[in-house]
């Protein structure tokens, strides 16, 4: 971490606080959930939106209990507005169940990648930016993954048969077949 402080670009730092304002507060918490259940529900994915909205519901909630149990201090000179502990880092838990919910929901080599990079850059940014230890945003990885998996297995039958009728649609829509 002293390496880290030592060694800040304001290149870096830009690029770093970009992603903690994509990762937290309304951004994370309210807009990109609604987006993304608006976005399944328009491709008539219902169940598909319950299971996101489920999952991110769950890691936020998983996260402010660990927070508050482990009451872990965070890194000296932090370049960003925090709340209380350190462990796990919410931005990441978030980026790592989003990730993990739509490769789940979309099982594409590009969207497994994208969610990689996503999560990955994530996690180089806060802890870039002082907010957390490199163990706090490794165990948000962690939670944000096992909540996804988690909250699927409940749900896997309906998500399936789900994604089997939005496929005969698409079959359909090119074929010219009215649903």
């Amino acid at each position: 971490m002293r390496e880290l402080v030592e060694n800040r670009e304001p290149l870096w730092q830009v690029l770093a606080l970009t992603m903690d304002f994509l990762g937290g507060g309304v951004v994370a918490t309210l807009v990109v959930p609604a987006l993304v259940a608006v976005a399944l529900l328009v491709a008539r994915r219902p169940w598909a939106a319950a299971y996101y909205l489920v999952a991110t519901i769950v890691t936020g909630a998983a996260v402010q209990l660990l927070k508050q149990f482990f009451g872990r201090a965070r890194p000296e000179n932090f370049l960003t507005n925090l709340d209380f502990g350190s462990f796990p880092s919410g931005h990441v838990a978030n980026a790592a169940t989003m990730a993990a919910v739509i490769a789940i929901l979309l099982p594409r080599i590009w969207v497994v990648v994208a969610g990689t990079v996503y999560t990955a850059l994530m996690m180089i940014s806060r802890t870039y930016l002082g907010a957390h230890w490199l163990t706090d945003t490794l165990g948000a990885l962690l939670l944000g993954i096992g909540v996804a998996i988690v909250t699927w297995a409940p749900l896997a039958a309906k998500l399936d048969g789900e994604r089997a009728l939005a496929k005969e649609r698409r079959s359909r829509s090119a074929k010219g077949i009215a649903p």
